[in-house]
């Protein structure tokens, strides 16, 4: 076994199922959080739990893992809790991607067929289908591809069973615990220093979301995870009028753009209690939380060519949230090459909801010394994309 104890830095859905399988694992664990639980990322995302969005390659290859696990992993919350489990509102209700233009109808059906090379279900849907599967959605559309493995959840229903689930299993919680720094001895993290006082394990995980840049930072061996704001407005409850996931070809492109400039793309939505939400914008503005009626208004627009009978629907509020990104898109998960005991689990960007349990899975694999589920090379930390030729470990200090 690796060690006894590992403190896992971050209480959002990535960190807790982290802790979910170290704890069950039989691992002493910790969570650390400065804020509450599940209380910043986390809470301000839809709950995409997707394969349609990504093409052939290692984040596909974890999508997959993950949708696989989800269902296992919410059978054993049901064991201990049926409520927990309830709380997770998981829908397995399928997605379904509409171009509206030639050239959409052309890139998706490019892009489809590189899925499909991977294992991924994508079904045409012609004119007939699509109007029976989504009687609400535009008529001028120029090709539509149902992807039934899509998936959604609650996201901080999810995070707390993860989190609940962990603590059932011994881990422990410290929320207002702001990390500050690390103590090292022989180029070895033993602790960080935090606005409550020493916290020494084993070993460290950093599951910071957005912040993993800057707690990595503080640790003496930065990444390069930075944020990525998105934007989502919620109607009032509705009767039922969108039955899948749907959003437009475009936001494929949106996903897997660096552009620092505004992006967006429809994607709507409908929630249990019975409100849409309407996605989705991309923008890197830092950690500037302002809401911008400007980029509300081009995301209300995208949604009404999909979705026209939304026009004269009631929006009841607006929130945004930051998404870790990593310059390759791809997640770093991993142990920190310059930092022996730190380990790294983000840079998901908009896919950590859905990816969350396959990369706590992961994570065990490597801190244990199991086999891991897939390759994880593609998500080492120690890749150009995530290591700037500056970043070096803090000087050894003592406690």
């Amino acid at each position: 076994m690796y060690g006894t104890r590992v403190a896992v830095l971050g209480a959002g859905i990535v960190g807790a199922a982290c802790a979910r399988e170290l704890a069950l694992a039989g691992i002493e664990v910790v969570v650390v959080d400065r804020g509450a639980a599940a209380s910043a990322t986390t809470s301000h995302g839809e709950g995409n739990v997707l394969v349609s969005d990504k093409g052939p390659g290692p984040e596909l290859e974890l999508a997959r893992i993950s949708r696989t696990l989800w269902p296992q992993v919410l059978a054993g919350i049901a064991e201990r809790s049926a409520h927990a489990a309830h709380t997770v509102e998981w829908e397995p209700k399928g997605g379904i991607v509409v171009a509206t233009t030639g050239a959409g109808a052309q890139g998706l059906a490019r892009f489809a067929a590189g899925q499909r090379a991977a294992g991924v279900r994508a079904e045409v849907l012609d004119a007939e289908a699509l109007a029976e599967a989504e009687p609400y959605v535009t008529r001028e559309h120029t090709a539509a591809l149902y992807y039934p493995e899509d998936a959604q959840v609650q996201p901080a229903g999810a995070a707390a069973a993860l989190l609940g689930d962990a603590l059932a299993a011994g881990a422990s919680l410290r929320t207002g615990c702001e990390v500050l720094g690390a103590v090292t001895r022989g180029g070895r993290i033993t602790g960080v220093r935090t606005s409550a006082g020493l916290l020494e394990a084993d070993g460290f995980v950093n599951a910071a979301g957005p912040w993993s840049g800057e707690l990595s930072t503080r640790l003496g061996a930065p990444v390069d995870v930075r944020p990525r704001r998105g934007d989502v407005l919620v109607t009032t409850p509705l009767p039922p009028m969108v039955f899948h996931k749907v959003y437009d070809a475009d936001y494929v492109g949106a996903v897997g753009s660096s552009a620092e400039d505004l992006q967006t793309s429809a994607v709507v939505e409908s929630t249990r209690g019975g409100s849409v939400l309407i996605g989705s914008s991309r923008r890197r503005v830092g950690f500037d939380d302002r809401l911008r009626p400007e980029v509300l208004s081009a995301v209300a627009a995208k949604a009404l060519r999909l979705f026209p009978a939304l026009a004269k629907v009631p929006v009841m509020r607006a929130y945004g949230g930051f998404r870790p990104y990593v310059p390759d898109h791809l997640p770093v998960i991993g142990a920190d090459p310059r930092l022996a005991g730190l380990w790294h689990a983000g840079g998901h960007e908009g896919a950590g909801i859905g990816l969350s349990v396959g990369t706590g899975r992961l994570l065990r694999n490597l801190i244990l010394g199991e086999p891991t589920v897939m390759d994880t090379t593609p998500f080492r930390v120690d890749r150009p994309a995530v290591l700037g030729e500056s970043a070096q470990p803090v000087s050894e200090e003592t406690a």
